[in-house]
């Protein structure tokens, strides 16, 4: 089992300790914080798009095709009621002479990614005190 560390370092910050990087999360002062980092939702958003883009930018990296002006953008929408993630939709901004015939094959390569792939078989989740 892999282990992040998480702290606690002032305020409404809360940072997670992973393979020697820290990634700083804070909330938005209309909750509290101070908006010095993205809060965990906004990072896990990002990890969709992101893990996502490392797999179409290898897709297209391994054919050696031009990546100038490959992008991705997320757009999400939430559960008003229970303000859980109800709908993420990616739309992948394809380089302008990327060939027609690699679109279905980058999608189905960006579909493969590791945290749409979790979200899709939800892990078993577990918490305890000391």
């Amino acid at each position: 089992m892999n282990d992040m560390e998480i702290t606690f370092p002032g305020g409404k910050k809360v940072n997670a300790l992973l393979h020697g990087f820290e990634i700083a999360t804070d909330q938005p002062p209309g909750g509290g914080g101070d908006g010095s980092a993205p809060t965990p939702f906004d990072l896990f958003l990002a990890s969709l798009g992101t893990c996502a883009g490392i797999f179409a930018l290898g897709f297209i990296q391994s054919r050696g095709l031009n990546t100038e002006g490959l992008g991705i953008s997320v757009s999400f929408e939430r559960d008003q009621a229970t303000h859980l993630l109800k709908k993420a939709s990616m739309r992948i901004k394809l380089p302008k002479d990327f060939p027609a015939k690699y679109k279905d094959a980058v999608i189905k390569a960006a579909e493969q990614c590791l945290v749409k792939r979790t979200m899709d078989n939800p892990p078993e989740f577990g918490i305890t005190a000391e």
